[in-house]
């Protein structure tokens, strides 16, 4: 009676997420064939190297991205970040959300996943420029509404002027409400009705990291 969604991006070797960040390098540290020279006949593993920046792929915010005094990966309680009640909120084709969008909505201690359809651009050239963003209002509103995690299938949750100005990331962020960005697949979502799931490694003093976001359905 459950089902499960991918709401992640695939992370591949060179792959491009935000202008300017270096794509991931997949490597291997043992290959199948060294590791024969290590255990027993018939036995071989594989293990693998990436390096790559926190920001990539989908990925978590916590506070400590803007803030130090902040909670880090490993300072966010799973409470905040796994097995959230969620709802989507439907803006395809806007450039910006605004307050308008949310309205007769109640946002508390639920994740708020804003779908733009951004996310078809992902990959291409056309992701990084002009993309959607959360109004600075709709991104208070939010804060004084008791929303517990925030998200958005497109390249930033800001609008990203040359200038740097990041509203909404210091609005959410400096009320301790995480944020998920550069996901995907919202549109098959239902609206409500779902549980959602965010949670990346305890890592200490890191403020951002790749997750395997995914909503689990109830379609009782």
């Amino acid at each position: 009676m459950t089902r499960l969604i991918e709401l992640s991006h695939r992370i591949t070797d060179g792959m491009r997420t935000y202008p300017g960040v270096p794509g991931p390098r997949l490597g291997v540290h043992l290959s199948r064939e060294a590791s024969r020279e290590v255990y027993a006949p018939g036995t071989e593993f594989h293990i693998g190297t990436v390096e790559l920046v926190a920001n990539t792929g989908t990925y978590l915010d916590t506070p400590y991205h803007r803030y130090p005094a902040g909670p880090d990966l490993s300072g966010v309680p799973l409470e905040a970040i796994a097995d959230l009640p969620g709802l989507v909120v439907r803006a395809e084709g806007l450039r910006s959300v605004g307050l308008d969008r949310f309205a007769g909505l109640d946002v508390r201690g639920r994740a708020v996943l804003v779908q733009t359809g951004w996310d078809r651009h992902f990959g291409a050239e056309a992701y990084f420029q002009g993309h959607p963003y959360l109004e600075p209002e709709a991104a208070r509103w939010l804060t004084e509404q008791g929303a517990a995690l925030v998200g958005i299938d497109s390249l930033n949750i800001d609008d990203t002027p040359p200038r740097g100005e990041r509203p909404a990331h210091t609005l959410l962020l400096g009320a301790g409400i995480p944020i998920v960005e550069h996901m995907t697949g919202l549109a098959a979502l239902p609206d409500t009705g779902f549980r959602f799931h965010a949670a990346p490694p305890m890592i200490t003093g890191m403020g951002t990291f790749p997750v395997r976001a995914y909503a689990v359905v109830d379609d009782r």
